[in-house]
């Protein structure tokens, strides 16, 4: 597999969440030899440089391990939509909260927005495949808009769009036409060089999204309209701030990176919680403080406030005591004492 980053250029503007991948423990598993793999991918995915004749298709590629392994790849979003297939084995498999074991033939369907990893921590032996593809968005409510050069009817592609976006079942068994669809991919990723074979992976690809909508279709597929709800958006927003609550957060970034207005957001946010969006981010860096203050006995209370998000020591002690009627000192001392008591 050719490991290159030369010449990439950066992705279109994002939050910390959405960025392409430079799958850096697989990149390191292929160095050291521990499998077999080729790929190819744009901006930071490793692999072979896909051309423009394919825009908007990010990463597309394979793993073969057939030995015990001592990596993974850890809990990540992607910017697109991915696909992952496994031909042989069995591959530990998380998304979000959910765990789960692939065994062969077994397609997973992973939403932008879903947090997911692929080991436990370390992946299982097997032949694994991933495609992602960008679709412009973000978050549950966001319209799809797939690459110009897929090729489905108008019909066809609706109506796949729709069971993607409102059906939240993340693994599929497939038949022997995915599967050799996929080992066909594998051909043409293992020929390509500098955008030869853009044409026939373009085909493969729309080959492959005609056989999905085969395998979704069914009458079995429940679809909920509610998973496009833009509250649906706010709730994850408001998931990834607890892990960010250090970022110089205002309302109108707040909103951009929900992908909502800032009207929608404070209704949405005071559904959720019952607060403001800024006065949910002030309550949860003051537990954020409160915690550190317990645990954190070799930062002072100035260090505290400032890796909790707080623009002074001073503004913080002003909020701390307003909301626990209490200096943050006198909450440490009084804390301390009840541990020794």
């Amino acid at each position: 597999m050719e490991i290159s980053l030369e010449k990439i250029q950066p992705y279109k503007e994002a939050d910390l969440i959405y960025h392409a991948d430079t799958c850096s423990s697989l990149t390191d598993a292929i160095i050291r030899k521990k499998i077999e793999s080729n790929s190819l991918g744009r901006f930071t995915y490793p692999g072979k440089r896909l051309c423009e004749d394919t825009l908007g298709l990010n990463s597309i590629g394979y793993w073969d391990a057939d030995s015990p392994q001592d990596w993974g790849l850890d809990w990540h979003r992607n910017e697109g939509i991915e696909f992952q297939f496994l031909a042989s084995g069995s591959m530990p498999f998380s998304k979000e909260e959910k765990e789960m074991v692939l065994t062969p033939n077994h397609l997973a369907i992973i939403r932008p927005w879903e947090e997911h990893r692929v080991g436990n921590p370390n992946i299982g032996m097997g032949k694994f495949f991933w495609i992602i593809i960008d679709l412009g968005v973000r978050r549950p409510h966001e319209e799809w808009v797939w690459p110009d050069w897929i090729s489905l009817t108008e019909k066809d592609l609706s109506r796949l769009t729709t069971i993607l976006r409102q059906n939240a079942k993340t693994t599929w068994k497939t038949d022997n036409k995915i599967r050799d669809c996929f080992k066909n991919i594998q051909n043409t990723i293992d020929s390509y060089e500098n955008g030869s074979n853009a044409s026939k992976l373009r085909v493969l690809i729309n080959y492959l999204l005609v056989l999905m909508l085969e395998l979704l279709d069914t009458d079995d597929v429940v679809l909920n309209e509610a998973l496009t709800d833009s509250s649906r958006s706010v709730a994850y927003f408001l998931k990834e701030l607890d892990l960010d609550l250090v970022n110089d957060w205002t309302i109108k970034s707040m909103s951009k990176s929900a992908g909502v207005g800032v009207t929608r957001l404070t209704h949405h946010c005071k559904q959720l919680t019952n607060l403001t969006p800024m006065k949910y981010l002030f309550i949860r860096r003051l537990e954020m403080a409160k915690k550190m203050m317990k645990e954190e006995h070799d930062f002072n209370i100035s260090e505290i406030a400032y890796k909790c998000g707080f623009s002074s020591s001073q503004y913080f002690s002003t909020i701390f005591k307003k909301y626990e009627k209490c200096t943050p000192k006198e909450y440490q001392v009084k804390y301390l004492f009840s541990q020794h008591n």
